[in-house]
């Protein structure tokens, strides 16, 4: 047998350079200023922009970076004009960066959560296609922060929620959204945006049809949102844009659960999130058709009354858990 040559590709080469620099105790110089610094750059590449974001002079961010890169020994970034680009080490220090910076942040939270003393109740109302992307880790959040306080959950279309929310029956609404604007005595805030794909089931007469057009499925049956809903009138918008009337053979359901099921019984077609999509693609539950949605109700919001979170102090720690999780969200890519 000859002898073992082993191949380093581009990776394994990172991989050699990150232990090298392990070796050298760069822990102890390395400072938050250059962690933030290092993120900063990733994201905004130009110096004057990180500067801004941090308030303090380019000479200053110039001199954390050119510090780090002395304390780690290898160059962290490239320059290209007045550009900054992470070189591939400097990009995987930028991800664990990252990552220990929201691990302070998380700390700071969850001690600011824990001393507050907050208990008491919040009631949530939130459409189908969101509850599972955002509420898990949420309302875990929320309750690992503050155990006694007591969380309510009801799902159903923005139409029917809104005007509990604005009775005092529930304290939060989230929802995707379809043309927004703004409501009277209800403050708002973005949370993530995340297309609706059109599925089909493992063994749909289509699936395996690499090129599909919304004429070629415009007959089979769909499972679609309610026909008072907003969502509903946002799919009916799709069909019309695309030179189509409405289906006209349709199951109006609001549970995930049983869309699942009734795309795997019966030759019907149906919208799902992205995320959930892409999971039930990778189980071999769904095919995921190549047909363009146009950004239909990819962006989810929450609502609530403009005057509840001065007084509810548990409403304003959920409301601080969403952000969380949702920026934890906002860092996985789909795909």
């Amino acid at each position: 047998m000859g002898p073992l040559v082993i191949a380093l590709t581009p990776s394994s080469w990172v991989c050699k350079e990150v232990r090298q620099i392990l070796g050298k105790g760069f822990q102890k110089g390395i400072t938050l200023r250059h962690l933030r610094a290092l993120v900063a750059l990733s994201d905004l590449k130009l110096v004057a922009r990180v500067s801004e974001a941090l308030g303090v002079t380019q000479p200053a961010v110039s001199k954390q970076i050119a510090e780090l890169e002395k304390i780690v020994g290898v160059p962290v970034v490239t320059r290209d004009r007045n550009r900054l680009y992470l070189t591939p080490i400097g990009i995987r220090l930028a991800d664990h960066a990252r990552q220990a910076l929201g691990q302070l942040d998380r700390a700071a939270f969850d001690i600011e959560a824990m001393t507050s003393g907050v208990s008491g109740s919040v009631s949530i109302g939130v459409v189908s296609s969101v509850a599972p992307t955002l509420l898990p880790g949420t309302i875990a959040l929320f309750k690992r922060s503050t155990p006694q306080a007591n969380v309510s959950v009801s799902e159903g279309h923005f139409v029917e929620l809104l005007p509990q929310l604005e009775a005092g029956a529930l304290d939060l609404v989230i929802a995707r959204i379809w043309q927004p604007q703004e409501l009277a005595e209800i403050d708002q805030m973005a949370l993530f945006s995340e297309p609706i794909v059109v599925v089909a089931g493992r063994n749909h007469p289509i699936a395996q049809s690499s090129e599909v057009e919304w004429a070629d499925v415009i007959n089979y049956p769909w499972i679609l949102p309610q026909s008072n809903s907003v969502a509903r009138q946002a799919v009916d918008a799709l069909f019309a844009s695309n030179g189509l009337p409405p289906p006209n053979n349709t199951i109006a359901s609001l549970s995930l659960a049983l869309n699942l099921e009734l795309l795997q019984a019966m030759p019907a077609l149906g919208l799902l999130p992205a995320r959930l999509a892409q999971a039930q693609a990778a189980r071999g539950q769904t095919v995921i058709l190549p047909l363009e949605t146009q950004d239909l109700l990819s962006e989810a919001r929450c609502f609530w009354r403009k005057d509840q979170v001065s007084k509810n102090a548990t409403l304003s720690l959920f409301l601080k858990c969403l952000q969380q999780a949702t920026e934890d969200i906002n860092t996985i890519p789909f795909g």
